[in-house]
């Protein structure tokens, strides 16, 4: 979490894995099980990791944000109203990570473009990274890892999430009316958008990917120097929605979903390569080599940690069972424990115990562990991955204004979504 002179994650996560099969706390044979167990789970996120960033380079987030701008009208209410939808989008088919990472960015370009005060709509990008990743198996880390535990195939997956998912930003969307009421009340007007004190404004290292935003309209010449709205990339957004669709198809088919996630990269990077519009350097850079290594590392230490004992204590909070009173318990426990220790590690430790009760113990984990991190930074990688993108932009987040939004958000919207899986499980089954 605090990466010390920016160090990547594996540089904590590693030694400690190899301290514990040094000492006998994990076996040799159990680690390697563990981590043959999560590989397939690392490399199919890498391959989704690459194809958001392939959406970036070709200019998808920016066109996106510049459609949204020109069909808000003036009006910063239906300008929030598309951030969320695509935010939600976003997450749903490229991760949250796009979100957290890619997006961001552009909604401070948009929002400054369009003369909105941003920060309706960049803690909205925060928020939905994570409560709309519920979607998909290929939304978040924790699915990917929650659908190889559940057994489900991948349209059942999403088609027991859709209820689940919509109640989430139902209940995030009319919250952030209500929380952000005075910002979305003020009249949009051409000049730099504000976060709380500070001017939205380039500092410091670009971000990760994609485009900054662009500098605020204004000085000599800035009318005739403004450039023209990007045009969509429609062979990527072909390319996308292809992939989509494999991902769909493969899981009936007994295919690996990665394979499909394999082949829109291909297409995109192998075209990117020949335009020159990425590098191979860049390419391997996207799939975040480091983090996928803390991810694997992490594996063998929460391992530890169940062989341990303390998971077993943890295991006596879950309720047994598939009632509505159940399923609730076991969200609950699972978002408490996401902002204790990150929801990475928890849904690790919690998935093992959960999935003798079932898919619907597995999904309530999920809601937990998804919905959960909107209450502290350090729930979720993504939100920490958005407060250095917002930092890198000169913007501080007010803790305060953070934690007393989540504290409004994520109770709702864990029951709201947890009741809506039990209906979802009793109208579709498992």
């Amino acid at each position: 979490m605090l990466r010390p002179r920016g160090l990547p994650e594996a540089v904590a996560a590693v030694p400690a894995a190899v301290l514990l099969v040094a000492f006998g706390a994990v076996g040799p044979h159990e680690a390697w099980e563990q981590t043959r167990t999560l590989l397939p789970v690392v490399a199919f996120l890498a391959l989704v990791l690459m194809l958001a960033y392939l959406c970036a380079k070709e200019g998808l987030f920016e066109a996106v944000g510049a459609a949204v701008a020109r069909r808000c009208g003036g009006s910063p209410r239906r300008l929030l109203a598309g951030v969320f939808a695509v935010a939600c989008a976003v997450t749903a088919v490229l991760s949250l990570d796009a979100t957290a990472v890619l997006l961001t960015p552009v909604v401070l370009a948009t929002a400054s473009r369009a003369g909105a005060r941003a920060r309706p709509h960049v803690y909205a990008t925060a928020h939905l990274a994570n409560s709309a990743s519920l979607l998909l198996p290929v939304s978040n880390l924790t699915n990917l890892l929650a659908f190889t535990a559940s057994g489900l195939s991948f349209t059942r997956f999403a088609a027991l999430m859709a209820l689940p998912w919509l109640a989430a930003i139902a209940v995030e969307y009319a919250v952030f009316r209500r929380f952000f009421r005075a910002d979305l009340a003020e009249p949009m007007s051409v000049g730099p958008a504000r976060v709380g004190p500070v001017l939205v404004g380039p500092r410091g290292a670009p971000p990760p990917a994609g485009s900054g935003p662009a500098k605020p309209p204004g000085g000599p010449g800035a009318a005739s120097a403004a450039p023209p709205a990007p045009a969509v990339p429609r062979f990527t957004v072909v390319v996308v929605a292809l992939t989509l669709a494999g991902f769909a198809a493969a899981s009936p088919a007994g295919i690996d979903p990665a394979w499909a996630a394999l082949g829109g990269v291909l297409v995109l990077g192998l075209r990117a390569l020949a335009r020159r519009h990425v590098t191979p350097r860049e390419m391997v850079g996207a799939a975040s080599p480091l983090f996928c290594l803390f991810v694997l590392a992490l594996g063998i230490v929460v391992e530890g940690v169940v062989a341990g004992g303390p998971a077993s204590e943890l295991g006596r909070l879950l309720p047994d069972g598939g009632s509505l009173p159940a399923l609730l318990g076991v969200a609950a426990v699972a978002a408490v424990l996401a902002n204790v220790v990150n929801n990475l590690p928890a849904v690790l430790a919690l998935l093992p115990l959960a999935a003798p009760g079932g898919p619907g113990q597995v999904l309530a984990v999920l809601i937990g562990v998804n919905l959960g991190p909107n209450l502290t930074y350090v729930g979720s990688l993504a939100t920490l991955l958005w407060r250095r993108i917002l930092h890198r932009h000169g913007i501080e987040v007010d803790l305060g204004r953070f934690t007393l939004l989540g504290l409004l958000t994520v109770p709702a919207a864990v029951a709201a979504s947890t009741v809506a899986l039990w209906g979802a499980l009793r109208l579709i089954g498992t």
